[in-house]
């Protein structure tokens, strides 16, 4: 019976990236500002390493190496972009560390972005990090301003109880 009023804990996703948190409805490509792929925020990349956020398994990878999504043990689905319409570059410029089905560590990196060759290119190095299946997740709660890869949460989220 105590069950029943046990509330799901809070599960904080850290960082995968370092630099700036924009909210989605401020970045210019309407897929991730409407939010029609999930909800999140964007990080404006300083750093083009990006590590994987929590243990977990690699679900997606895409042949143009620009983003993955990968699933906690919870069940958590978040799709890391890097940049914004950067599939253009067919793979340019993107070095991806890991294949699909792959289990990964907090930490361990997952994919690098030539941030001067995205520049060059001039692709926006916003990069958003959205949660796929937000039928699954109870609240959601965002970090705003800068943050380090593997060391600041970006968001807190809570699952609805199955």
């Amino acid at each position: 019976m105590l069950n029943f009023f046990k509330k799901n804990k809070p599960i904080e996703i850290l960082s995968p990236m370092t630099g700036k948190i924009i909210p989605l409805d401020e970045i210019n490509d309407k897929g991730f500002s409407e939010k029609n792929l999930g909800d999140g925020i964007a990080i404006e990349l300083t750093d083009g390493k990006v590590i994987a956020p929590f243990d977990g398994e690699i679900t997606s990878t895409y042949k143009a190496n620009h983003c993955l999504v990968i699933r906690s043990k919870e069940g958590i689905e978040l799709l890391i972009h890097i940049g914004l319409d950067t599939i253009k570059l067919k793979g340019e410029g993107f070095t991806q560390h890991v294949s699909l089905m792959d289990k990964v560590e907090k930490g361990d990196v997952i994919l690098e972005a030539d941030l001067e060759f995205l520049k060059e290119k001039g692709k926006s190095l916003v990069s958003p990090v959205i949660i796929n299946n937000m039928g699954r997740i109870e609240s959601l709660e965002k970090s705003e301003g800068d943050v380090q890869k593997g060391q600041d949460n970006i968001m807190t989220v809570i699952l609805k109880k199955k």
